[in-house]
């Protein structure tokens, strides 16, 4: 009993870890770069990674159900081009809505090739990542683009005091929470990630599970894509480029399983600004440039061992919980004798 309760201890305190390796985070760029705990910095921070957050959150709900998609970073691409070339002239609510309905599309052919051939997810998306971004180039003609001076002055606006990229994700956050908290599909995703067979035989319809999640993967990614064109104003031929690592680190650092089944809404929100935190700070110090892709590869080196951590303890309390101790196991034996 002792050590199932030390185990449950040892799984609550890593639920703990980012927030721990947030204000560390904080506490040390704090001391190095004076400007770094500004308010004006801090709120930079929020805004610079609503983005980071909208694509997270559609990441999260594929690795839920065990997945993964490799290809939000071309999907984000894809729609900066097309709202940069096509869509020039439309209304910003227009674009922002077609933004969406793109990345879903990207989001439909990786879930039909998926669902439909059953093919693995990681090969799928691998394609689509390098044909998405193919297809970038080639209507882009390599060239930059830049968005239509209502996209870029929406990434600059505020609405009551608060910028108009952090109303958007409040409002995805919601409906994200709606989806994964209020609605069958959240049951039905975390038995999917679990165990995708158990959970067909007990009626969870697996395969329209699937396939949702990664529509909502790709809806997501492309309205990410399109807040941080609104911010940036421009889109070259990098843009979106390793987001989707970024994403996986992202949802990963905060809590959820890469193996499946285990998560919550908070963990890409926690990891997407966590991350963005680290960015920022870099950039606070006058860190030398090379050095950040070794410090994005930390980052995802650390939620990976978080990750593989929380499994090996999640699997030694499940063990302890159908298994008793075989001392006690002993005792009531002899005392039944």
């Amino acid at each position: 009993m002792s050590e199932v309760i030390r185990f449950g201890s040892n799984g609550r305190l890593l639920q703990w870890v980012p927030l721990g390796i947030f204000v560390i985070l904080i506490a040390s760029f704090g001391v190095l770069s004076p400007r770094f705990l500004t308010g004006e910095n801090l709120g930079a921070i929020l805004v610079q990674s609503s983005w980071l957050v909208l694509v997270a959150l559609g990441m999260n709900f594929v690795l839920l159900a065990a997945g993964v998609d490799l290809s939000v970073g071309a999907v984000m691409y894809v729609v900066a081009v097309a709202v940069g070339m096509g869509l020039a002239n439309v209304p910003v609510w227009l674009c922002l809505l077609c933004s969406i309905i793109v990345g879903g599309v990207c989001g439909a052919i990786n879930a039909s090739l998926i669902v439909g051939l059953g093919l693995p997810a990681f090969i799928v998306t691998l394609a689509i990542l390098f044909v998405g971004r193919g297809l970038g180039l080639f209507f882009s003609s390599t060239r930059i683009v830049y968005a239509s001076p209502a996209i870029a002055s929406l990434g600059r606006s505020s609405l009551l005091g608060i910028p108009v990229p952090l109303w958007i994700a409040g409002v995805t956050i919601s409906v994200a929470w709606l989806l994964l908290d209020r609605t069958a599909l959240g049951p039905f995703l975390r038995s999917t990630g679990a165990d995708a067979e158990g959970a067909r035989r007990t009626g969870v319809p697996t395969k329209a599970v699937t396939w949702s999640v990664y529509v909502l993967c790709g809806a997501f990614a492309g309205l990410g894509g399109f807040i941080s064109l609104s911010q940036i104003s421009a889109a070259s031929a990098a843009f979106g480029q390793n987001a989707e690592f970024l994403a996986i680190a992202a949802a990963v650092l905060g809590g959820t399983s890469l193996s499946g089944g285990r998560g919550n809404l908070r963990a890409p929100v926690i990891g997407a600004v966590l991350i963005t935190t680290v960015q920022n700070g870099l950039v606070m110090i006058n860190a030398n440039p090379y050095a950040y892709p070794v410090i994005t590869g930390a980052v995802i080196f650390v939620a990976a061992l978080l990750d593989s951590i929380r499994s090996q303890v999640q699997v030694r309390l499940e063990r302890r919980a159908v298994r008793p101790n075989s001392s006690e196991f002993a005792i009531h034996g002899v005392r039944s004798q």
